[in-house]
């Protein structure tokens, strides 16, 4: 037997669905949060830092650093360990402050 977190739980979620990531298409579970979904898709990084476009994901995954911001459904700066994923939500990766195009 496969031991999943669903499975040491006895968690029996509703139907996957569809999300993207920078247009590819990712399966998100019910309950999930965006930053799950990405993880559970190999996906570790999903921000650039604004000085020197460092890679970051999630870090504390209960909202409190804002290392896991990224841009969902064209709104910058969610948290996305707290976000949670519905269907056919598209999530990029967020560059900077997420307000780049603004900057003089």
């Amino acid at each position: 037997m496969t031991r999943t977190p669903a499975s040491l739980v006895r968690a029996e979620p509703g139907p996957p669905y569809e999300i993207t990531f920078d247009g590819r298409p990712l399966t998100a579970l019910p309950g999930q949060s965006i930053a799950a979904a990405l993880w559970a898709a190999g996906i570790l990084s999903w921000r650039r830092t604004r000085d020197g476009g460092a890679p970051r994901g999630a870090f504390c995954a209960i909202g409190t650093c804002y290392d896991c911001l990224a841009t969902v459904n064209g709104r910058p700066n969610r948290r996305a360990c707290i976000v949670p994923a519905r269907p056919g939500d598209a999530v990029t990766t967020q560059k900077g402050s997420g307000h780049d195009e603004l900057a003089v």
